[in-house]
């Protein structure tokens, strides 16, 4: 492992580049950010080998630690080369992402608008929780969601074409299943872990509707640096598609994703590959899941006071089941 420290001069408008964080994460390398340059007092956007990120802010003599209402941020009192500092840090890294454009947004506010750092702190999560109090926002899940259905999609493009594929994709509707295609339903569960771990919601979703097959597409995805796609150019690419080959079917799919909350508006450099090849499950007796006649077993007494909104399942280990449909075989990021 190798460490780096790099300064900036005596930036306006001090940024960390997510392309630039990404290439340390990925490599597993150290580096220090300093986004004041080398003035006082030291801001500086730490990667750590160990793959966290982090943003140290120098405090004053009597300047006080700031107090974290979120969760997963933690804020804590360090010394650093004998500096008194307040370290920023994320508890779960899943959402590091999102987390590298909070901490340059408090940065940001004790540079260029000379705040403390509680008062950065404190100005920045009011200003993020008033926008994430939006119905509409599309959170980090429901954007791998979405990447997870346009490579369905695009795989069912391959051999129905593109008017099928936008038809077949039932979006926002509130149905059990995200396809539903000539003779077959499908549904996609997408994670960015190592593991094939997905939330089920409730008792319908991996049960077919009668007579008709159901197959479950499990999707990994990874950080995919200069090679990936960001959900902007996946989204910008099936609308191309679709207006060429099945503009009656243009208006449809618009609405589908404004109504998750997707905006060409909102800030998306996050790329993304396929961690591995897509599994490919038919939802019968050898698929872990759970039904009514989970519920139905029980007394009527009992089965009255028993809801189940949500479980998971892990697929990581189980094999793909033979012969998948062809329309499920040629998975790509648009």
């Amino acid at each position: 492992m190798s460490s780096d420290s790099s300064q900036t001069g005596e930036p306006d408008h001090p940024y960390a580049s997510w392309s630039h964080v990404e290439a340390f994460l990925a490599s597993h390398r150290a580096t220090t950010l300093r986004l004041n340059g080398a003035r006082t007092p030291r801001v500086d956007y730490v990667v750590r080998e160990t793959g966290d990120i982090a943003l140290h802010l120098q405090l004053g003599p009597r300047q006080r630690v700031p107090r974290s209402p979120l969760p997963l941020v933690q804020v804590e009192e360090i010394a650093h080369e004998g500096i008194r500092m307040a370290r920023l840090r994320l508890t779960r890294r899943q959402l590091q992402r999102d987390f590298h454009d909070l901490l340059n947004a408090v940065a940001d506010r004790v540079v260029a608008h000379d705040r403390t750092p509680e008062q950065a702190f404190n100005e920045t999560v009011r200003a993020w929780s008033a926008l994430l109090e939006s119905p509409s926002a599309l959170r980090p899940e429901r954007r791998i969601g979405l990447l997870g259905e346009l490579v369905v999609m695009n795989s069912v493009a391959g051999t129905h074409g593109w008017e099928t594929a936008a038809t077949a994709w039932r979006g926002t509707e509130h149905e059990e299943h995200d396809f539903g295609l000539p003779g077959l339903d499908v549904e996609v569960k997408s994670t960015a872990s190592e593991q094939r771990v997905h939330a089920i919601h409730g008792l319908d979703q991996l049960t077919p509707t009668p007579g008709r097959p159901l197959w479950l597409a499990s999707i990994q995805f990874t950080r995919g640096g200069a090679a990936g796609r960001t959900l902007s150019q996946a989204v910008g690419a099936v609308r191309s598609r679709i207006a060429e080959e099945a503009p009656s079917s243009l208006a449809r799919f618009e609405r589908r994703i404004t109504a998750l909350g997707w905006s060409p508006d909102v800030l998306d450099d996050e790329r993304w590959a396929l961690r591995s090849a897509p599994l490919v499950l038919r939802s019968d007796s050898r698929l872990p899941r759970l039904d009514r006649s989970v519920l139905d077993s029980l007394a009527p007494g009992i089965r009255a006071l028993v809801a189940i909104d949500s479980y998971r399942i892990d697929v990581t280990n189980l094999p793909p089941t033979p012969d998948p449909p062809e329309a499920l075989q040629a998975f790509r990021i648009p």
